[in-house]
């Protein structure tokens, strides 16, 4: 049921704006349903307009990592479509070196780089446990930009 819900929704989406990509990504934000849910209300507020991912992860995985343009479905805790974003800009760099402006970008807590590496490392920390292996200040994190550019 959540596929079709997925698809009604790009369907929807594709009608008002024909020429948007075939191609898109749909994903929640965090690592449970109420950060999805939250993460993604931060989003439809406009205070979230950049994340940051493991990019260890997509190097396991073979998978591409997001690119300028990419269409994405945000979906809440649920499995829901809330809202569809597209990326702007994607940069690499080490977690010791995101800066301040990423992390207000982020949208979340106090929007201070104290929040952010604070919440990340956590973050991070599960992800590398979950994979076996060790967390250090200078894994490569995908920071992500985007706009969010649909909502029902």
């Amino acid at each position: 049921m959540e596929d079709n819900l997925i698809l009604t929704y790009w369907s929807n989406y594709k009608k008002k704006h024909p020429q948007a990509p075939n191609v898109y990504e749909a994903w929640s934000f965090g690592s449970n349903k109420q950060h999805a849910d939250e993460l993604g209300q931060l989003v439809l507020e406009g205070k979230k307009t950049a994340t940051a991912s493991n990019y260890r992860l997509y190097e396991l995985h073979s998978e591409p990592l997001p690119y300028p343009g990419l269409h994405n479905i945000i979906l809440n805790g649920n499995g829901e479509p809330m809202a569809i974003i597209k990326t702007t800009s994607i940069e690499v760099r080490p977690f010791d070196e995101v800066g301040e402006e990423h992390a207000y970008l982020e949208g979340e807590g106090d929007r201070t780089l104290a929040y952010w590496r604070n919440v990340h490392e956590d973050f991070f920390k599960r992800e590398y446990d979950e994979i076996n292996e060790d967390f250090h200040y200078k894994i490569p994190v995908v920071c992500e930009r985007f706009e969010l550019i649909y909502t029902k």
